[in-house]
């Protein structure tokens, strides 16, 4: 059964569903930062998916990547996966900006974690829900604390 990596849980919201992946947004302020997580269980890395996911995954980063850039306007969108500290396997997606705080810097640790205001989350979370509404992709409930998800679910009640 899918369980989702504690840290994830901890640091970010949850927006919605893809067929495959959970997307969630960080809750650091500071960027427009987006993370697929794919719900399979026991995987850490990208070849153990299968390979009918792999595909499925790779649509699913260039579609929120291309609403992303469109949504907020970016000047390079940052994906990738690391799992040093979650093994989990995760794909960032990141809006990158010339003004920003890290530019042209990796984001981590490169300035403390910003706090959401809550209508900045809430206007969030919409535009990106409404931009990415149907073509295989569900909102869950809006800024929704995953604590509790462990398993793929119609809705998530936190």
């Amino acid at each position: 059964m899918f369980s989702l990596d504690q840290r994830l849980r901890e640091d970010c919201y949850v927006v919605g569903r893809f067929s495959l992946s959970l997307l969630l947004l960080s809750r650091d302020a500071n960027y427009p930062w987006c993370i697929l997580v794919p719900e399979r269980e026991n995987t850490y890395e990208l070849y153990h998916l299968s390979e009918e996911d792999q595909q499925q995954l790779i649509h699913e980063s260039s579609r929120l990547a291309e609403v992303m850039d469109s949504v907020f306007d970016a000047d390079k969108m940052n994906i990738a996966t690391l799992g040093n500290v979650v093994p989990q396997l995760h794909l960032h997606h990141i809006a990158r900006f010339k003004d920003d705080p890290a530019w042209p810097g990796p984001v981590w640790g490169k300035v403390p974690s910003k706090a959401y205001q809550p209508d900045v989350l809430e206007s969030r979370i919409e535009k990106l829900a409404n931009a990415l509404a149907g073509s295989g992709f569900t909102a869950l409930t809006e800024g929704a604390d995953i604590s509790s998800v462990t398993a793929p679910a119609p809705r998530i009640d936190c």
